[in-house]
């Protein structure tokens, strides 16, 4: 009966924790070919909830961001740590691990535009 007590409380605790995790969420705008053999551009707003992140990850081609609102730490594999706020741009050359965090208190958003590898994953967790 106690280990069934402890799966219940630990399951709740699990879901509670998972609940408040703040959300993350890409909305594509337009995918198109381009005339690059085999690529596509794909434009895409993200809207970060106040800490949101998707976590480090990876493009199967370049992601070019511009921040709409708020204020970001983008961490790029091999470069210090940057914060940008709106009008604040970036580049992530294709495959380098990468990730962006909300740091202002508000909901966030960045539009992304990716030339990448036509049918592979838009983006790829990273191992940690």
């Amino acid at each position: 009966m106690r280990t069934v007590t402890l799966g219940v409380i630990a399951f709740a605790l699990t879901t509670a924790v998972a609940a408040q995790q703040p959300a993350f969420k890409r909305t594509v705008l337009q995918q198109s070919d381009i005339a690059v053999a085999g690529h596509e551009v794909v434009q895409a707003v993200a809207e970060f909830e106040p800490r949101a992140t998707p976590g480090r990850h990876t493009h199967p081609g370049e992601e070019i961001g511009y921040v709409l609102e708020g204020t970001f730490l983008v961490e790029q594999e091999g470069k210090p740590p940057v914060t940008l706020n709106a009008g604040g741009s970036f580049l992530i050359p294709a495959g380098t691990i990468h990730n962006a965090t909300n740091t202002g208190a508000a909901t966030g958003r960045i539009l992304a535009t990716y030339i990448v590898e036509k049918g592979k994953p838009l983006a790829t967790p990273a191992p940690k």
